[in-house]
């Protein structure tokens, strides 16, 4: 594997190097996650302005990083599995229905973390 071979800083900047890359193709191919960035740009302020204490703002903040954490993992199975091969496979079927039960769960802890933290 390429870069193996680096330590200290040189790994750190080329492990960052292809997190960028990873970051602008899931902001090139994948409109859900172009829509959780949207979603993140306005929940960051408004999580901060409605939280009323450190631990609320972080949840706040917190569930929509993990929603995007989720997408960006539940995008990697799909690519992977679609590098694999188009036709239809059960496993690729399970792996790629599994992804998205993921993302479903990080949306649904986000979407009742916001009401929750509203309503009380």
């Amino acid at each position: 594997m390429a870069g193996t071979s680096l330590s200290g800083f040189a790994r750190f900047w080329a492990a960052s190097k292809n997190s960028m890359a990873g970051f602008q193709s899931a902001w090139q191919h994948e409109e859900a996650f172009r829509l959780e960035v949207v979603l993140l740009v306005f929940s960051l302020p408004l999580g901060l302005w409605i939280g009323d204490t450190a631990a609320e703002r972080l949840l706040l903040i917190g569930v929509v990083f993990l929603l995007l954490i989720v997408e960006l993992l539940n995008t990697a199975v799909e690519s992977v599995v679609d590098r694999i091969g188009f036709e239809h496979h059960e496993l690729s079927g399970r792996a790629k229905d599994q992804g998205s039960a993921a993302v479903f769960l990080a949306t649904t802890l986000a979407v009742v973390t916001w009401v929750a933290l509203l309503i009380f």
